[in-house]
C-alpha cells in the first residue's frame, strides 16, 4: 500500500479503528478510545496532556494509544481524526466542538490563530504550476461558469462580482435546486470552463455539475481544501486551499486568499479589457450616486446649517 493509500484510508476510518481495536486494548487506552468515541467532536480538539486528565491516565499512555493505532504520534492521530469530522459531523455535533473554548477572549484567540494557519499552510503547499494554468484557461474560455453552494456560496459570489468587468459572458449558478441548477449549466460546452468551490461537507450539487461539464467537453476548475475529495475526481486543475472547521462555522479565509489572488492574476492579463469597463462604470456610479464620495455629506450638512441660521 503506497503513503497516499494509506493515508486515505486513515483519514476515512478513525473512528472506525478505534471501535475495532477496543476489546484488544488496554484499560487505560479503552478509556480514552470510549471517550473519543462517546465525544469526539470535542476530543478531537484536546491536547495529549487534557485528553489523559479527562480520561485519568498519563499523558504518555494517550501518545501510546495514537501510536499503536498505526499514527506517527498524537499530533498526527489529532489532524487526521480533525479532518474526518470536517466531513462526517452533522451541524449540530459541530456546534458541540465549540465546547473546547473556555469563554469568549480564548474564541476570538482561537479562531485567528486557526485562519493564520490554514493561510501559512496554504502559502506554504502553493502550486504554481495549477494556478497558472487556471488562469490560462479562464482567460481562453468562452464563457465562464462559477458554480459553490452552502457556505461556499459567498465565495462563488464574490469571485462572481469581480469576474464581471474582466470577461463578457460569466455565469453564476446559484440555485441549491437541482432542476434550476442543470437548467442554467444546460449550454455548457467545448471552449468553456466551470470554476466549481465546495469545502466539506462537499456539495453533491456541484459535484454532479462538475461532472455534467465534463462529459459536454467543457474544461473544470475546482477549488477545495485537498487532493483525495470527490471534488476533483472530474477536474481538469485543482487549487487547494485550507478550510477548518469552527464549531458550525467553515473558514473560509484561506480560500478567499486564493481567489483574491486568482482575480488579480486574471486582473493583470485583462487590463485593457477592466480599465475601459470601470471607466463606464465609474460614470455610472457617479451619476446615480452608488457610492458614498462625502461630498453628498458636506452638502446635506450645509443645508441644514443654512436652515438652522434662518
Amino acid at each position: 500500500m503506497s503513503a497516499d493509500e494509506k493515508r486515505s484510508e486513515m483519514l476515512s476510518g478513525v473512528v472506525e479503528r478505534i471501535s475495532n481495536e477496543l476489546e484488544k486494548m488496554s484499560k487505560g487506552q479503552k478509556a480514552i478510545a470510549r471517550y473519543i468515541l462517546e465525544n469526539y467532536e470535542t476530543a478531537a480538539y484536546m491536547t495529549a496532556a487534557k485528553l489523559g486528565e479527562t480520561t485519568g491516565v498519563s499523558e504518555s499512555t494517550v501518545v501510546r494509544f495514537s501510536m499503536e493505532l498505526g499514527y506517527e504520534g498524537y499530533p498526527h492521530f489529532q489532524k487526521v481524526l480533525q479532518e474526518e469530522l470536517k466531513v462526517k459531523l452533522t451541524s449540530v455535533q459541530r456546534l458541540n466542538a465549540a465546547s473546547r473554548f473556555s469563554d469568549d477572549a480564548s474564541v476570538l484567540k482561537s479562531i485567528l490563530q486557526a485562519d493564520l494557519d490554514s493561510l501559512k499552510h496554504t502559502y506554504e503547499n502553493l502550486d504554481a504550476a495549477s494556478f497558472s494554468k487556471a488562469v490560462s484557461t479562464i482567460l481562453k474560455a468562452k464563457k465562464i461558469y462559477i458554480m459553490g453552494l452552502r457556505s461556499s456560496s459567498p465565495l462563488s459570489s464574490f469571485m462572481h462580482f469581480y469576474m464581471t468587468p474582466l470577461f463578457d459572458d460569466v455565469r453564476h449558478i446559484h440555485s441549491n435546486s437541482a432542476n434550476e441548477v442543470f437548467e442554467q449549466i444546460l449550454p455548457i460546452g467545448p471552449g468553456d470552463v466551470m470554476i466549481g468551490i465546495s469545502f466539506p461537507r462537499y456539495s453533491t450539487r456541484t459535484i454532479q455539475s462538475m461532472q455534467y461539464a465534463r462529459s459536454r467537453g467543457a474544461s473544470v476548475i475546482v477549488i477545495t481544501d485537498k487532493p483525495d475529495t470527490p471534488m476533483t475526481e472530474y477536474a481538469d486543475v485543482a487549487l487547494f486551499a485550507r478550510s477548518d472547521m469552527a464549531s458550525f462555522v467553515d473558514s473560509l479565509t484561506a480560500p478567499l486568499s486564493l481567489i483574491n489572488a486568482l482575480l488579480v492574476a486574471l486582473g493583470m492579463h485583462r487590463k485593457s479589457h477592466i480599465e475601459e469597463s470601470f471607466e463606464a462604470l465609474e460614470k455610472l456610479w457617479k451619476e446615480y450616486k452608488v457610492y458614498d464620495t462625502g461630498k453628498d455629506r458636506d452638502l446635506t450638512a450645509g443645508e441644514d446649517k443654512e436652515e438652522t441660521d434662518t
